[in-house]
């Protein structure tokens, strides 16, 4: 399979991972909208959520709400974003089940446009995370 989530989901694509479970693999965007933007991935592969488990999209749901008081710890954001794209006029473009998680602060204009970090600002927004899902 040609899946960039499922090699990811595989180990043959690195990622900046927060959080994993028998079902749901979660790791931070490479082009977020906000620092800690996340994605919550279901292990098993399905094109969008219809396609999927009712088991996998509870599974999804209880990630994220173990996950985001978490995310918003680590990084100082007062509320979130969720969104989940399904097909292509609604800017589905990696066919494979994914939620965002995007954290927001107050006072900073809520934008979807993406931003650029290094793979160092990842790796210490990963790792400040993950601290706090370790609590």
């Amino acid at each position: 399979m040609d899946c960039i989530f499922c090699k990811i989901i595989a180990g043959d694509i690195p990622c900046h991972k927060v959080f994993e479970n028998e079902r749901v693999l979660a790791f931070l965007d490479i082009g977020p909208v906000s620092t800690g933007h996340t994605l919550l991935v279901p292990k098993k592969h399905a094109a969008n959520l219809g396609e999927g488990s009712t088991d996998d999209a509870i599974e999804l749901m209880k990630v994220v709400h173990q996950l985001a008081p978490a995310i918003m710890k680590a990084t100082g954001a007062t509320g979130y974003n969720l969104g989940m794209n399904h097909g292509v006029s609604a800017g589905q473009d990696v066919f494979h089940t994914h939620l965002h998680l995007m954290p927001r602060v107050d006072g900073l204009a809520r934008t979807f446009v993406k931003m650029s970090p290094t793979m160092e600002e990842l790796a210490a927004t990963a790792e400040a995370i993950r601290r706090e899902v370790e609590v």
